[in-house]
């Protein structure tokens, strides 16, 4: 996957990324930066994206 393609992430995470750069746009951030500070959120919430089910197990300081 190269770099900035969101073809790996869920319909979900790329709802949330467009909603949170829409927060930043209204607050008079430019289009460009406020979409890398939505996708650097998303990526912060759900470490990056798509996960598989299979042979996944919580982290220790989440329950």
């Amino acid at each position: 996957m190269s770099r900035g393609e969101k073809s790996a992430y869920t319909d979900k995470q790329k709802r949330q990324a467009g909603h949170i750069e829409q927060g930043y746009r209204e607050k008079g951030v430019s289009k460009e930066e406020a979409g890398k500070r939505a996708w650097a959120t998303v990526n912060k919430e759900d470490g990056g994206g798509k996960k598989s089910g299979s042979g996944r197990r919580n982290h220790p300081d989440k329950s």
